[in-house]
């Protein structure tokens, strides 16, 4: 086993994973199912070594977004409008991800229940929108279909917070995984000689 090389490879993983908990702390994401499930695992064999990162299915949505559906359905009263994830290769009602309507509106309402979350009664003034400091009559079901059919419009932008210390990690560590595969080659170069000259004396 190349010894220096398997301890910057588990060095850079612990990089990138703290850094992605540091991203999603930032975005006060911390402490939930999506941080505690992050972890890497790194294969090493004769010829061949393999870092793979992992997470709960859905981290790969919160870290490249989802594109919306049909941005022109969201509510004129929500607060987010447009395409929020327009590079993104996913994209609500493709068919390309297993989960039904049901479900993202039950977990939508599991969480605007944990936030409780309320519907600001509005009225106009002047021509402008402004609160009353009401709330509009309903429950935590409708409150989750307009939620739901508004994110499903307009989509989920990208966090990032895996691939910027990701890509940050490979810039860092490359020199260092090449300096560390070098000293290991050293290694058994020294030792190999120094197994000849053994052998000899025999």
């Amino acid at each position: 086993m190349l010894r220096e090389l398997s301890a910057e490879f588990r060095k850079f993983g612990s990089f990138v994973i703290q850094g992605a908990r540091a991203e999603l702390t930032k975005d006060k994401k911390g402490g939930g199912e999506l941080f505690n499930s992050l972890n890497y695992e790194l294969t090493e064999s004769e010829n061949l070594y393999d870092i793979s990162f992992y997470g709960v299915d859905y981290a790969t949505f919160v870290d490249k977004g989802v594109r919306g559906n049909d941005p022109s359905k969201v509510s004129p009263n929500a607060k987010l409008k447009g395409q929020q994830a327009p590079r993104s290769p996913y994209r609500f009602g493709s068919g390309s991800s297993s989960g039904t309507w049901d479900s993202f509106q039950g977990k939508i309402r599991a969480w605007a229940k944990q936030k409780n979350i309320r519907l600001r009664r509005y009225k106009t003034v002047d021509g402008k929108r402004v609160p009353t400091g009401k709330f509009e009559k309903g429950n935590y079901d409708s409150i989750a279909y307009i939620i739901s059919k508004n994110i499903f419009n307009r989509g989920i932008a990208p966090t990032m917070f895996f691939t910027k210390p990701f890509l940050k990690g490979v810039e860092i560590y490359t020199p260092l995984l090449q300096a560390a595969f070098g000293r290991d080659i050293d290694e058994l170069i020294r030792l190999r000689i120094a197994l000849e000259k053994q052998n000899n004396k025999q």
